[in-house]
């Protein structure tokens, strides 16, 4: 609209003037060289303007024959870089794809057009390695790595292909001069971080850290986990040549990192031996509320070396309390109460951990029971140990390790170690246990049946038990009441009874066995799948398979027969 208006203005404007030169004529003469030319002011202004726009006319003609050869120049180049583009952009898709034949077509396009591009050079190196060959890979990344735009890019590729080689050396040597750069990559930071690391340098391993630090590679609190890790690594290479300073490395580990278990352990560990055992009693407990862990328990039990047995169990059941209700917990308590011959104890603490138990809690089971003389029952808890799912563990990329180390021995990774169990997060079936809260078997009021075979039988008559638990002291009498105490409030299904009631079950569980089930049991769908062919499917031979329609009855030959035959389904 503002236009409409502008262009109205300009063509009234010249109107006016046109008109306004019109009623006011006027004579205009002009002398030169003895020639005297007459005329109006009308026709001298259409001369002047006719003259402006011949010249115009002829400055831009002569300006476009001038500029022709550089503006033919421009557009093939344009031209060409848009081929070119095209070109890098196709190889790229094709080798996302894996398509590694397009890939060496559009590959040989770019480098026609575009030999010395940054783009023809990553997709020359991207094809090389599609198609495996590793020489013209490194080839290209060494060109790209000689020059100023793209030199991290390729000691980057060079540093992939060094490792696919095996060759640390040179990988490390890639990933130290990456990291001199001005922008120093996450990539190379972090490798030559974990070089160091896996060469034992933890004093360039910590220069290094501090690099990426003030590089912006890392944040805070990742820093200070990686640098009390690697402290603690150092610490633990230091007990035995420089015990002080591994003292002092330990306790600063757990000052930057207070859920660390190995170095508040170790921590711990020395300081109670050099005598502090109030300031190893509060890291201990400071790591134990974060992080359950045994060996803290363990190092906390140990900090007086010359306490009984009964005064290293209060101890343990002070840290305990410290703490969650944990499963490390409870088998710290047991194990210190099974080493104070206090078998009421570690009962009690294992008591919640016994329907579905781990190998250790079985294990601890196992022992109590030979402790207390029941080497049935020690038997049968030494067979669940063997089915029980696997305790936490130190656990790092697959790798189960007895200890805690640094680094991950698989990938190298720095803190990589977790305690937990080795096949968390993982479906590998059901575990072969037996379900504590299943009934106990009613015992026959009848008739005692037959002792079941034992392997070490037990004493028969009542006078023989009556003689030998008269030989017993007054506190095994005590122990054996409150033991059975627990178990008559703990019915279990492999003990309720006695022989008798395990017999009854065994022939229930027979019968059973041989009774026709009450109701259908849940299909389980197969571990593999087998793949088949979907009724569109051409499958494997191109060909699809159509099923034959059906051929129609034939009605029968007499008339009422044939009538009656169309109207059947």
């Amino acid at each position: 609209m503002i236009r409409v208006l502008v262009y109205f203005v300009i063509v009234a404007l010249l109107a006016f003037g046109a008109v306004w030169f019109a009623e006011r004529p006027g004579d205009v003469a002009i002398t030169w060289q003895g020639r005297r030319i007459d005329t109006s002011v009308m026709v001298l202004l259409a001369a002047v303007a006719a003259v402006a726009a011949a010249s115009v006319m002829l400055w831009s003609i002569l300006r476009a024959l001038l500029r022709t050869p550089d503006v033919v120049s421009r557009y093939l180049r344009i031209r060409r870089g848009v081929r070119g583009y095209l070109a890098v952009s196709r190889g790229l898709i094709a080798v996302g794809s894996g398509d590694a034949r397009a890939a060496k077509k559009f590959t040989a396009e770019a480098v026609r057009i575009a030999p010395r591009e940054p783009l023809t050079l990553l997709l020359s190196a991207q094809t090389a390695q599609l198609s495996g060959d590793r020489d013209a890979a490194v080839a290209t990344f060494q060109a790209m790595a000689d020059r100023d735009d793209t030199r991290v890019l390729g000691l980057h590729g060079l540093f992939v292909e060094a490792q696919r080689r095996h060759d640390h050396a040179a990988a490390l040597g890639y990933a130290e001069e990456a990291a001199k750069h001005a922008s120093v990559p996450v990539w190379a930071g972090q490798a030559a971080l974990e070089f160091r690391c896996a060469a034992g340098d933890w004093s360039g391993a910590l220069d290094r850290l501090e690099r990426n630090m003030r590089s912006g590679l890392i944040d805070k609190r990742t820093y200070r986990r990686q640098r009390a890790v690697l402290i603690t690594a150092q610490a633990q290479s230091a007990v035995e040549s420089d015990r002080e300073r591994a003292i002092e490395l330990a306790r600063e580990a757990a000052k930057l990192a207070p859920d660390l278990v190995p170095a508040a352990a170790l921590a711990g560990r020395l300081l109670g031996e050099l005598g502090e055992r109030r300031r190893a009693a509060r890291i201990i407990e400071r790591a134990w509320r974060a992080n359950p862990h045994p060996d803290l328990a363990a190092a906390y039990a140990k900090l007086r070396p010359g306490d009984s047995a009964r005064q290293r169990l209060s101890r343990v059941e002070a840290l305990a309390a410290k703490g969650p209700p944990d499963a490390e917990a409870a088998l710290a308590v047991a194990r210190a109460a099974l080493d104070a011959q206090e078998f009421a104890a570690a009962r009690s603490a294992l008591a919640p951990y016994t329907a579905l138990p781990r190998k250790r809690v079985a294990a601890l089971m196992a022992e109590l029971e030979m402790a207390q003389g029941d080497e049935g029952r020690g038997r049968e808890w030494m067979a669940r140990a063997l089915n029980a799912r696997r305790d936490p563990a130190w656990t790092a990329d697959a790798f189960v390790s007895d200890h805690w180390l640094p680094i991950s021995p698989v990938s190298g990774r720095l803190d990589a170690f977790e305690w937990k169990d080795p096949l968390a997060g993982e479906d590998h079936g059901t575990v072969i246990e037996h379900r504590a809260d299943a009934p106990a078997p009613p015992t026959p009021a009848t008739e005692p049946s037959p002792p079941a075979p034992h392997p070490h039988p037990l004493p028969a008559s009542g006078e023989r038990e009556q003689a030998r638990q008269a030989d017993k002291p007054a506190s095994e009498e005590k122990e054996k009441a409150q033991r059975a105490a627990e178990e008559a409030a703990q019915p279990d299904p492999f003990s309720a009874g006695g022989r008798s009631a395990r017999r009854a079950m065994a022939a229930a569980t027979a019968d059973e066995s041989r009774a026709p089930r009450a109701r259908e049991m849940t299909a389980v769908a197969p571990a593999v799948i087998p793949l088949v062919h979907a009724p569109d499917d051409p499958g494997p031979n191109g060909e699809i398979e159509v099923e034959p329609a059906p051929e129609p009855a034939t009605p029968p030959a007499d008339g009422w027969s044939r009538i009656r035959a169309l109207f059947r389904p």
